[in-house]
């Protein structure tokens, strides 16, 4: 091979200019490697959870890996504590690019696909395994919906059995109608609750929910005793009413345009990371809730009895009137009649009755 160089003809070998075309190229790729690893890209997540919350803590050591795993190509960056606002706000955000992913409530899980949000419906589980028996029998289409809506999940979470905390007693559903009931703005299964209940709440942003017990403007809330316990509401209240109005779900998703962004073997491994500690985080929540409702009752909070069999039932059939109002809107009145009906054959086949099977969640005890 001919190299010409200011005039002078040179001869060169094509095996030495291929030895130095490696010898120069590998430095360069091991330096591009380092660029991208100093560079890595940045997954924006927002979240209600405060810091130092068992959910943050899962969350962190989720992301160390993803780290490890991914040779520092991959991380996180957290928005914790409701920095970025109400979940509606964090949906907004993502759309136009501000966030890439979050952990959501069924509230944020409404905005963006409503019917997952038959998993947060009134009175309708029973129990824990009932809960992950529907998760796992319509796990399929409910992931379709949320890819159709443009997000990718990367787990979902169990937030908890969802209690009413008051500062005066409630021990029925009449006394609920006494109380200045908080609803979270924007949430439609609270709302048909409530409606169900005969009950006109007060409806406010989950970011106002402390000021306004200060204040009174509200003097009763909803939410799993882990919640409540996080976001330090139960210092503002004194009683928690036994039977709960829903089994609360969430969800880590991400938006398809961000994980799409990153290579095959990024996504495989943000998947894997993300399945194992969201694993973990439910155990521990599920543990924690239960941990937390006995913890607030020795820090002076009271639960009331147990709703009596007729209570029970009157809440299941409350629950059906409340879902009805829900079908058409945020869920196929067709999705709600398969749900129901799976969880029927269910219930006859273990020898559960049809109705009344007593309290829903079924742990909740006096210290």
């Amino acid at each position: 091979m001919t190299f010409f160089d200011s005039g002078t003809q040179y001869l060169i070998h094509p095996a030495t200019l291929v030895s130095r075309g490696v010898k120069y190229c590998v430095p360069l790729l091991l330096l591009a490697g380092s660029v991208q690893a100093a560079n890595p890209v940045v997954i924006k997540f927002a979240t209600l959870a405060p810091e130092g919350s068992t959910w943050m803590k899962v969350m962190t050591e989720l992301n160390a890996e993803l780290q490890s795993k991914t040779g520092g190509r991959v991380k996180f960056k957290f928005y914790a504590g409701g920095v970025q606002g109400d979940e509606t706000d964090v949906v907004k955000k993502i759309r136009i690019g501000q966030l890439h992913a979050a952990g959501f409530t069924g509230v944020g899980l409404g905005e963006i696909a409503p019917e997952v949000r038959i998993l947060d419906a009134p009175w309708l589980f029973r129990n824990d395994d009932e809960v992950e028996f529907i998760h796992q029998s319509f796990a399929k289409e409910l992931n379709a919906a949320l890819e159709k809506a443009g997000y990718v999940l990367l787990g979902w979470t169990e937030l908890g059995w969802v209690h009413v905390f008051s500062k005066t007693p409630i021990n029925s559903p009449e006394d609920m109608k006494k109380a200045k009931m908080w609803v979270w703005e924007g949430d439609p299964i609270a709302q048909a609750a409530y409606r169900a209940l005969g009950i006109k709440p007060i409806p406010l942003s989950v970011v106002d929910v402390m000021s306004s017990l200060e204040t009174g403007m509200i003097d009763a809330v909803y939410g799993p005793p882990l919640g409540v316990t996080a976001l330090q509401w139960f210092r503002r209240v004194k009683h928690i009413y036994a039977a709960p109005m829903a089994d609360s779900s969430g969800a880590v998703l991400i938006s398809k345009k961000m994980f799409e962004s990153l290579s095959e073997a990024d996504r495989k491994t943000l998947l894997e990371v993300s399945a194992k500690h969201l694993r973990r985080l439910n155990l521990l929540s599920r543990q924690e809730n239960e941990d937390a409702l006995v913890s607030l009752q020795k820090q002076g909070l009271k639960l009331s009895a147990r709703p009596t069999p007729e209570e029970a039932r009157r809440f299941e059939e409350l629950g059906r009137q409340a879902r009805q109002d829900l079908a058409g809107s945020l869920f196929s009145a067709e999705l709600l009649e398969r749900v129901e009906q799976a969880l029927a054959r269910r219930r006859a086949e273990s020898g559960q009755p049809k109705s009344g099977a007593g309290r829903p969640g079924g742990k909740a005890q006096k210290s």
